[in-house]
């Protein structure tokens, strides 16, 4: 299991290499050499998306306590960061998130119940988005292999997550930490109380529809600007594609790199996934793997400064930490007066 990340990033890239390979690439080098600029700028503008997702999230908080706009998109952009880019199930930029705002002094009980919810409701936007994009596939004529699998998980995942609200929003969590706490006796006592504050303030956000419902529409809103981003980088390359058709790529592309989420980046899956669908919609296979490359580049230009300054984030809460500490011993150990 300790290089299963790697072995799986290792899986993916040979996977891309073999659907590269089967393709003329003097022809896609080329096409991405002339839209090198445009695709750059389509990347660009999914600087613009981290404010939108960063403002659902937001909006989850209650008002006194709420982080600044600001601040939840520098949040926002190193938790997709880190998603997006490392082997870590998709959970582990929530925790950098959380680490952030905690280093910052915020309750860990306000920023962990709203990153669960936050978690849970993008699951069920995901899946609307997802439907909606099958569902204009579908009106396209497409006998796709690939949709029926998409549209029968996406189908499958709303219900779930409707569920797993109503199961958190009964205080499920404090409920498994205690008979997870009895079962090891007492093993979780020094965690307890702090999992039951989350386990309320789940509670409290559920309680709040009008919240809900913001949050949800903020996110579909997201994800819809992705398909802008899509749209933006089909018209550098020069394509004849119409807005429907980024936002089917769009809905799609995130779902199978959802699905194929143990796979860091979705290396060569989101490759594959780019040729499927560009072929169902009419795409040469030339301009469909530019597409994914543009994507790539997208990661490149706006992801990986994201873990940079992720890295720049802990290294200052280390110092600060040294800091006290050695502030601490020195005031212990000074003579008295």
């Amino acid at each position: 299991m300790r290089y299963a990340g790697t072995l799986l990033a290792l899986g993916g890239i040979a996977l891309a290499v073999v659907l590269f390979a089967h393709q003329d690439l003097a022809a896609i080098g080329a096409l991405l050499v002339a839209s090198g600029p445009g695709l750059v700028a389509a990347g660009l503008f999914h600087v613009l998306r981290l404010p939108v997702s960063a403002s659902a999230w937001r909006t989850l908080f209650p008002a006194p306590h709420r982080p600044r706009l600001g601040v939840a998109t520098f949040v926002n952009w190193v938790r997709e960061s880190v998603n997006t880019l490392l082997p870590v199930a998709r959970v582990g930029g929530e925790l950098a998130a959380f680490r952030i705002l905690r280093s910052g002094r915020m309750s860990g009980t306000l920023v962990a119940s709203t990153l669960i919810a936050d978690m849970t409701i993008s699951l069920l936007s995901q899946a609307v988005f997802t439907l909606v994009g099958v569902a204009l596939l579908i009106t396209r004529g497409s006998q796709s292999s690939v949709v029926p699998t998409i549209a029968a998980t996406a189908a499958l995942a709303i219900p779930l997550v409707v569920a797993a609200i109503l199961v958190q929003r009964a205080g499920a969590l404090g409920t498994i930490a205690r008979f997870g706490d009895r079962l090891l006796r007492g093993g979780l006592g020094h965690v307890m109380g702090a999992i039951e504050q989350v386990d309320r303030a789940l509670l409290h956000i559920y309680r709040l529809p009008r919240t809900i419902i913001t949050c949800l529409v903020l996110q579909l809103a997201a994800w819809t600007l992705g398909a802008v981003e899509i749209w933006l980088a089909l018209y550098f390359l020069g394509a004849k594609s119409s807005p429907l058709d980024a936002l089917i790529i769009e809905a799609l592309i995130q779902a199978i790199s959802s699905m194929a989420f143990v796979v860091p980046g979705a290396l060569g899956v989101q490759e594959g996934a780019f040729l499927v669908l560009g072929n169902a919609l009419g795409i040469d296979s030339t301009t469909s793997l530019a597409l994914a490359t543009a994507r790539r580049i997208r990661d490149a230009i706006v992801f990986f400064p994201g873990l940079f300054a992720w890295h720049r984030v802990e290294e200052r809460a280390r110092h600060r930490r040294h800091e006290a500490t050695s502030r601490s011993v020195g005031g212990d150990n000074a003579p008295p007066d």
